[in-house]
């Protein structure tokens, strides 16, 4: 080890390297990274990297996603930098209830926040259930209209939000901005979500026609937070079907999570 200039004691190198390793993943895009980009950022060897994640997720302060094998911050880093999200922060959570709810329902679920005028995957359970019929869903991009996971999520969003994320989608010149300028139907749509507590889709995302799903949201004091859903191809499951058979699982999924986000709510 070099001595370190003006100080008397020599610099600890491991300490430098998990330093690194934090303020790499804090400065990424985003807030996650996988082994080889932290390598690249660094300039450490990946042996290196991957036994100084190691660590850091033995003390707390990074996990490893299962969807993907990036790592992000944990809560524990707050004490060090703010780099660590509420998106960030309720994925954490929800993390391990998603896998519960696989083994009880088998489809694929995604966990999913708003980001600008879409729904981004946080978490998945596409990678790990044998029904998925598309694997790589780790941080996709949805439309908030034509998804379950979207449509839940404005319906239970804050007025102010809603009125923010639908002026943003009517700007756009896709197919959804057409259907955000129809304030009537949309304002129909949300209150039957609402009505139901729950909302659905059925094949209305053009790139996936064959694909229906429910969705519900994730609550903190009384508003959306994020939204979880469970979705299956339509041949094999009517709505109907979906609701009898699927819902009451995702449901308790969702109360476990916002029981746990009660239990230690985000720091402002």
């Amino acid at each position: 080890m070099r001595p370190n200039s003006g100080s008397a004691y020599s610099t600890v190198q491991g300490l430098c390297r998990g330093l690194s390793i934090l303020r790499a993943i804090n400065l990424s895009a985003n807030g996650w990274a996988t082994i080889g980009e932290l390598s690249a950022e660094t300039g450490l060897h990946r042996t290196t990297v991957r036994r100084m994640l190691e660590t850091l997720q033995t003390e707390g302060y990074v996990r490893r996603s299962a969807s993907d094998d990036s790592y992000r911050l944990n809560q524990k880093v707050r004490q060090l930098s703010d780099g660590f999200t509420d998106d960030e922060w309720i994925s954490e959570i929800a993390n391990p209830v998603l896998g519960e709810l696989l083994k009880k329902v088998v489809w694929p679920s995604d966990l999913c926040t708003l980001d600008g005028d879409s729904m981004l995957v946080r978490e998945t359970t596409h990678r790990f259930s044998p029904l998925s019929f598309h694997r790589a869903m780790i941080r996709q991009r949805m439309p908030i209209l034509f998804t379950a996971a979207g449509r839940s999520y404005l319906a239970f969003c804050r007025d102010e939000e809603r009125a923010q994320i639908l002026q943003l989608l009517e700007s756009g010149h896709d197919d959804q901005a057409a259907f955000a300028r129809n304030r009537k139907l949309v304002e129909q749509l949300l209150d039957k979500v609402r009505r139901q507590g729950y909302a659905t889709n059925e094949g209305e995302w053009s790139p996936q026609s064959k694909i229906s799903a429910i969705g519900m949201p994730v609550r903190y004091e009384g508003y959306a937070l994020a939204s979880i859903n469970v979705v299956f191809l339509k041949k094999a499951l009517t709505l109907d079907e979906a609701v009898v058979r699927l819902l009451p699982a995702l449901e308790k999924a969702v109360v476990k999570i916002e029981k746990a986000l009660n239990r230690a709510p985000p720091t402002p």
